[in-house]
């Protein structure tokens, strides 16, 4: 009980039922104090506490003889019983006599109604010790540093002194006094051969240090939030490890020492089997005004940045649009409204869903998500239980962070991936209500955690060779460098970690990666071992897929020309094998297409000389640069017959680079202030032309456009120009350094 939390009640009691249900409820009871406290503070304040009716006649006859002989106040009579009407009685002060009737008279009431225990239990919660702090176990925790079910025989006599005259015997500015008013009663113990001598000249041994401890601030923000939502209870029981609680809340403030001035940090760790939230770490220091650390950052609403990107996976698997491997394309979105980059500022061209949610590439994912659909997404995860805050509708930018969430949010939505694809609501306190709802199937959530599972960045090695436990990671960063997150699941445990600063200015080259998975990782370091279930559930099988139609194996075997020009083995949820989502409509649209041919094996229709049907699988147009020469479709799909003009032209007529041949080697003169520069000429080709080095984003312009770049340094590179509709055309060069 801390000085800010004093109840004072006024007793007004004309029977039991009137009594004001926190006098009671939330008291200290006697059963959670050490037994040696209990006997100092009976046998020195009130030693026929369990006989008398509240008042003692005969020590309130010995005091009056007492004072009337040392002509001074040297004795009080009071009983605990009286002790606890004066403490509870608002009225200010009177005349000495009139107060005294008055503790007497409630004293009576309260026997009346009250059992001795409970009346106990208000001296317990109430009695002052000092500098504002009220009730035993804070005095213990202020003068001692420790709970009051481990105080020794020294310990429990000074705690049943100080509320005489607490001002008087305050251990940090009087220990000399303190340390005499606690020998008298050490004294008195023995006196009434409560303790033996020997152990009260043991007692008498230990110095009374003149210290007070800080207040325990453990959870300060957690406990601010709990007194929010549980007004007027005295004691709130948390779900906390306080072990836990405190060693991550110090992890985490000296953790915040290492990034530039002005950053905070949250932390949140979730039992995901019971829903209980074992550590809440709001901020970075709560005491540190330059970080804003009153700022509760795991209910403050920022941009998630990636860390939604499972769940457009994962809720698209159930939709049957993509399984593990079905491919998709990370390039530019031609003609598209919205038409983001990637982290890395290039392009990995066609990948499976595997490598573009552990990449986190963006493209993929706002395909995937354009596909599925924004709306149902938000959705979906909104009745999942997540809380979001955006202008507008639902769009593709929610896919990159385009929205407004927080990381209890967040923890709710990573819990589905750990519980069969039910999500749940962090519990604080035992009494919080289990809330799950539904988010995605359990086959969906386990393949998205399995994709997530991998060694933490720079651990493979270690990880191979301790036989660690996996943990399923995902990390994410908001535009401009504002929010740093990593989310981890491991064992029994849900981490969710947010770094940033609390205004919202940017960190410039602090990131999810750098800056979250660190921390999180040694978050991860502090919790108990724990089995992880990595049996998948029976909708989910392994199998064998073709790219680029992202179909089974076993239908594409001799159906079509190219059709299996790489093999994945990919997890499929209920034997779903879903065609790849090309990048032109945005759907599941088949890539093999049937054609006619000659008897020469050229294109043609069965009118001009066509005898055979014939299947090939062709890549989308947009990965035509960045797969092999021999898969591209000029070289798949035959030429036409002579006898069949005007046919449907399956190739698109290629661009043409022609500032720069094929194979071309260009020098770099060392030490040339002015560097030479590499021109950009192409013919062909609708709208913008799109230019590409080694497969990032060099510049854009109109067609037949002429322009140039620095010459880059020596390398082998390949040069890429692609317009709106896909069509592309590509050399490769090497540049090398001219001899001094």
């Amino acid at each position: 009980m801390k000085s800010g939390d004093r109840i004072i009640v006024e007793l007004k009691i004309k029977s039991k039922k009137h009594m004001p249900p926190p006098l009671v409820e939330d008291m200290y009871r006697p059963d959670q104090v050490s037994p040696l406290y209990l006997e100092a503070l009976l046998a020195y304040e009130d030693q026929w506490f369990y006989y008398h009716p509240g008042i003692n006649p005969f020590a309130l006859s010995r005091a009056m003889v007492q004072n009337i002989v040392h002509g001074r106040v040297v004795s009080g009579g009071s009983t605990l019983t009286m002790q606890v009407a004066r403490i509870l009685n608002r009225k200010g002060p009177g005349p000495s006599l009139g107060r005294k009737f008055g503790q007497m008279l409630r004293a009576v009431q309260l026997e009346a109604h009250l059992t001795k225990d409970e009346i106990l239990g208000l001296y317990l919660t109430h009695a002052p010790f000092g500098a504002n702090i009220q009730g035993v176990r804070a005095g213990a925790f202020t003068w001692l540093g420790k709970d009051t079910a481990e105080l020794t025989r020294a310990e429990a006599a000074l705690l049943a002194v100080l509320p005489q005259v607490p001002s008087r015997y305050r251990p940090d500015r009087h220990p000399l006094r303190a340390q005499k008013a606690r020998n008298k009663v050490l004294e008195r113990l023995a006196r009434f051969n409560i303790w033996s001598r020997t152990q009260v000249e043991s007692a008498r041994q230990e110095p009374v240090i003149p210290f007070r401890f800080p207040s325990p601030l453990a959870a300060p923000l957690a406990a601010r939030r709990l007194r929010a939502q549980i007004p007027g209870q005295g004691v709130i029981h948390s779900l906390l490890d306080y072990e836990l609680q405190v060693h991550l809340a110090e992890l985490v403030k000296t953790y915040m020492v290492s990034l530039p001035p002005g950053q905070s940090g949250a932390v949140m760790v979730v039992n995901h089997k019971t829903n209980g939230v074992k550590a809440y770490v709001g901020s970075g220091d709560f005491f540190s005004p330059s970080c804003q650390g009153h700022v509760d950052m795991v209910q403050a609403f920022r941009s998630p940045g990636s860390t939604l990107k499972p769940f457009i996976y994962g809720l698209a698997m159930d939709a049957g649009l993509v399984h593990s491997h079905s491919m998709l394309l990370d390039l530019p979105r031609f003609g598209k409204s919205y038409d983001p980059g990637n982290f890395t500022r290039g392009f990995a061209g066609p990948v499976t869903v595997t490598r573009a949610l552990r990449d986190s590439l963006n493209l993929p994912a706002v395909q995937v998500l354009e596909a599925y659909g924004p709306a149902r997404f938000h959705d979906r995860l909104k009745n999942g239980g997540a809380r979001f805050k955006f202008k507008g509708q639902p769009n593709l930018s929610m896919a990159l962070g385009g929205v407004g969430t927080n990381l209890e949010s967040l923890v709710i939505l990573y819990s589905a991936l750990a519980r069969n694809g039910v999500a749940a609501r962090p519990r604080l306190t035992p009494s919080d209500p289990v809330k799950e709802r539904y988010l995605m199937s359990p086959g969906a959530a386990w393949i998205i955690w399995k994709i997530l599972s991998r060694p933490l960045p720079g651990r493979e090695g270690v990880v191979r060779l301790s036989g660690a436990l996996p943990v399923a990671w995902k990390t994410g960063t908001s535009y401009g460098f504002r929010d740093a997150w990593a989310m981890g699941i491991k064992g029994d445990y849900l981490v969710g970690v947010w770094i940033g600063r609390p205004d919202g200015s940017p960190s410039p080259g602090q990131y999810g990666a750098v800056t979250a998975v660190p921390l999180m990782a040694r978050v991860m370091e502090c919790l108990p071992r724990s089995p992880t279930k990595a049996v998948p559930p029976d909708s989910v099988s392994r199998e064998s897929i073709c790219w680029p139609s992202g179909r089974a194996e076993s239908r594409m075997r001799n159906q079509a020309v190219g059709a299996c020009a790489r093999r994945h083995k990919a997890w499929i949820l209920d034997q779903k094998f879903p065609s790849t989502l090309t990048g032109e409509t945005g759907i599941c649209a088949p890539l093999v297409r049937t054609l006619w041919v000659d008897t020469e094996g050229r294109r043609a229709t069965p009118l001009c000389g066509g005898v055979k049907k014939m299947a090939v699988s062709l890549w989308p147009w947009q990965a035509e640069p960045f797969i092999p020469a021999q898969w591209q479709r000029s070289n798949i799909i035959p030429g036409d017959a002579d006898a069949c003009p005007g046919l449907a032209p399956l190739v698109l007529p290629r661009i043409r680079i022609v500032s720069l041949s094929d194979g071309s080697i260009l020098s770099c003169q060392p030490g040339e202030k002015n560097r030479a520069r590499l021109p950009l000429k192409a013919l062909g080709g609708r709208g913008e032309i799109h230019w590409f080095l080694n497969q990032k984003v060099l510049v854009r312009g109109g067609a037949n456009a002429s322009m140039s770049i620095p010459l880059p340094g020596p390398g082998d590179y390949q040069l890429v120009a692609m317009d709106a509709t896909g069509n592309s055309g590509r050399v490769n060069f090497r540049v090398i350094a001219s001899p001094p």
